[in-house]
C-alpha cells in the first residue's frame, strides 16, 4: 500500500500533526477530515479576542488554506469519519472511504450539555467553535442581561468580554467558589473580587434548575428559588472527550483514548493526539488528559515523529493561560487540592504568583501578571525544585535562584 495518513479531526492537534509530517519529510498522502466548515484553527481566542472582535477570523487559522494545498495536504470539511479499519481505510459519513495505512485520531472534545427544562429555548448557547461564537456575538449589546452558567475559565473569560461590552453580567457557579477545581482559594477569591469590581455579579453555590420564556429565554431558574432575568445565556460547564469512534474500533479507553508517550494507541498504526487522549507524563509521574494548546501541539509533533520513525517521547510540564480584563494568568504544572500553597506578592493587587508544593517539591505555579515567574517556574517545576519556603514567598527573589 502507498504510504498514507488519515487524520480524524481538523482542530489544532490534527492540523499540527499534518504540518509536522510534511516538515519532517513525509512523502505519502495526508488527508485531514473535519466535521466543521473551517480549516484547522486555534480555540483559545474564541472566548477572548475573537468574541471581543479584536481578532479577525483568518487569524485563528493555524495556516492559510494555500499552505495545505501547496504541500499536497487534502482537507475534507463538513465530514465525519464513521468507522476506522487500521491498515485499510476510514469510512466517511457520505459513504466514501479513504485509504489509511496510519490513522491519527484528533477528535478533541465537545461541550458538556445541560438537560434542565427549557434549555432548548432561543438565545441559550454554548462556546466551543467559531460557529458557536458567531451565533451569539452580535447579541452582546450594551445593557442586555447575560447569564453565564459555570464559573470556570470559559465562563469567566466570556463574562470579562461581555462586561467590557456593556452587558449586565451574572455568573452562576454551583461550586463554593469560581475555578473551584483548578486553583487555590486565594486565586478564586482574587477573580471574584476583580469581576465584582468590573461590575459582574458572581453568585456561587447556585444550581440552575431550568429556563423559562415564550420562544426565547427570559429567566434562569435557580435551585434556591430565585429567578434571574436573562436575554442571553452562555453555558460553560466543561468538555467531554470524543472517544466514541475509538471505542467502536476496539481501542483502550479510560477517561480518553489511552496512548503511550509516543501517541500510540492499543491498536497498531493508530495514534491519538490532543484533548481526547489519556497519556503518561514521566515528569509528573502520572497519566492525565489535558485540554490545552500546548498539549495539542506537542502531541501532534510527537505523533508525526512516531509515524516518521523518529520516535521522541512526549513528556513536558503542562502550561496554560487565561486572559481576563488586564490580567494574564499563566499556569505551569498540575496542582492538587492538598498541595501546600505559597503566595509571592500581594494578592490584593493584580500582580502576584501562587506556588504549589507537594512534599516540599514545587509542582505548579500560577502567575498573575508576573511573566518572569511563569517562565522561570516552567524550568523549576520540570527540575522538581525543592525551594526554601521563605525565599519562595519573597517576590523579589527570582524563582530561578531557588
Amino acid at each position: 500500500m502507498t504510504e498514507s495518513v488519515v487524520i480524524v479531526g481538523a482542530g489544532e492537534a490534527g492540523g499540527q500533526t499534518a504540518i509536522s509530517l510534511r516538515q519532517g519529510g513525509y512523502e505519502g498522502s495526508i488527508t485531514i477530515v473535519g466535521d466543521e466548515p473551517y480549516i484547522p484553527y486555534e480555540r483559545p481566542a474564541l472566548s477572548k479576542q475573537f468574541l471581543a472582535r479584536e481578532l479577525e477570523q483568518e487569524r485563528l487559522y493555524l495556516r492559510a488554506a494555500d499552505f495545505y494545498a501547496k504541500r499536497n495536504i487534502s482537507i475534507k470539511l463538513n465530514e465525519r469519519v464513521t468507522a476506522i479499519a487500521p491498515g485499510n481505510c476510514v469510512t466517511l459519513s457520505d459513504g466514501s472511504s479513504i485509504a489509511a495505512q496510519s490513522i491519527v485520531l484528533a477528535t478533541g472534545g465537545r461541550v458538556r450539555s445541560m438537560t434542565a427544562d427549557g434549555v432548548g429555548l432561543k438565545n441559550i448557547h454554548y462556546l466551543r467553535t467559531i460557529d458557536d461564537v458567531l451565533s451569539f456575538r452580535d447579541a452582546l449589546e450594551p445593557g442586555i442581561n447575560l447569564a453565564v452558567v459555570g464559573g470556570g475559565y470559559i465562563g469567566l473569560e466570556v463574562a470579562a468580554v461581555a462586561s467590557r461590552l456593556g452587558c449586565k453580567v451574572t455568573v452562576l457557579e454551583m461550586g463554593g467558589r469560581v475555578l473551584n477545581r483548578v486553583v487555590a482559594p486565594v486565586v478564586s477569591e482574587f477573580y471574584t473580587r476583580v469581576h465584582r469590581e468590573e461590575g459582574v455579579n458572581i453568585r456561587t453555590g447556585v444550581t440552575v434548575s431550568g429556563f423559562e420564556g415564550e420562544r426565547q429565554v427570559e429567566h434562569v431558574l435557580c435551585s434556591d428559588g430565585s429567578k434571574l432575568t436573562a436575554d442571553v445565556v452562555i453555558i460553560g460547564i466543561g468538555i467531554i472527550p470524543n472517544i466514541e469512534l475509538a471505542e467502536s474500533a476496539g481501542l483502550e479507553i479510560n477517561n480518553g483514548i489511552v496512548v503511550d508517550a509516543f501517541t500510540r494507541t492499543s491498536t497498531d498504526k493508530v495514534y491519538a493526539v490532543g484533548d481526547c487522549t489519556n497519556h503518561p507524563n514521566d515528569l509528573l509521574g502520572r497519566r492525565l488528559r489535558l485540554e490545552s494548546v500546548q498539549n495539542a501541539v506537542s502531541q501532534g509533533k510527537a505523533a508525526a515523529n512516531t509515524i516518521l520513525g523518529k520516535e521522541s517521547p512526549y513528556a513536558e510540564v503542562p502550561w496554560f493561560w487565561s486572559d481576563q480584563y488586564n490580567i494574564k494568568l499563566q499556569m505551569t504544572g498540575i496542582s492538587d487540592p492538598d498541595d501546600q500553597v505559597v503566595v509571592r506578592g500581594d494578592s490584593d493587587t493584580r500582580s502576584f504568583s501562587v506556588c504549589y508544593l507537594r512534599d516540599g517539591i514545587l509542582v505548579a505555579v500560577h502567575a498573575l501578571n508576573r511573566p518572569k515567574d511563569f517562565l522561570q517556574a516552567k524550568k523549576a517545576v520540570a527540575a522538581k525544585a525543592t525551594p526554601n519556603i521563605s525565599r519562595l514567598a519573597d517576590p523579589g527573589t527570582p524563582i530561578k535562584e531557588l
